[in-house]
């Protein structure tokens, strides 16, 4: 099972960046960061006209139904996928176990140049997501907010 992390700030902006780069390195017409619960982390580009969270719900089912038939096959999962439209390419990476990079292009890119940015651009959020780990971790030693209030608190609290 893979620990839950803590979104820091200064992780969020380097992941923004991340998606504006490859954006703007890869031509695409958008780049999504989603955590593999199918909920959207960043986004760069033409997102206005996406519904972003549909598309992070039903991206993160096609990633886990992928990983059933990657079980099947006696693979670990499957760490890319490219989806071929009339007008729209869909590529996705599994980046790091933890967060699915997409990359939605259109006859201005080619999947040759999505493929190379999306290789650097998945370093980059390793690093990143490795950094978050880390971080978490060393906040998982303190104590937490709630362990202060005791039962006569909660108590008092209901008993006006």
């Amino acid at each position: 099972m893979i620990q839950q992390l803590v979104m820091y700030e200064e992780e969020l902006q380097q992941i923004n960046r991340i998606c504006e780069t490859l954006h703007r390195d890869s031509n695409a017409r958008a780049v999504l960061v989603i955590d593999k619960n199918g909920q959207a982390i960043a986004s760069a580009g033409d997102v206005q006209e996406l519904d972003v969270t549909s598309l992070s719900s039903l991206t993160a089912g096609n990633v886990a139904a992928t990983g059933g038939i990657a079980s099947l096959l006696a693979e670990k999962e499957f760490a890319g996928q490219f989806l071929e439209g009339e007008k729209t390419n869909y590529h996705i990476s599994i980046v790091g176990q933890r967060v699915i990079l997409v990359v939605l292009f259109d006859e201005r890119s080619s999947l040759g140049l999505v493929r190379l940015r999306v290789r650097k651009a998945a370093a980059e959020l390793t690093v990143t997501l490795e950094v978050m780990v880390r971080k978490s971790a060393a906040g998982s030693g303190q104590p937490s907010v709630f362990s202060e209030i005791t039962d006569d608190d909660i108590d008092n609290l209901f008993n006006d």
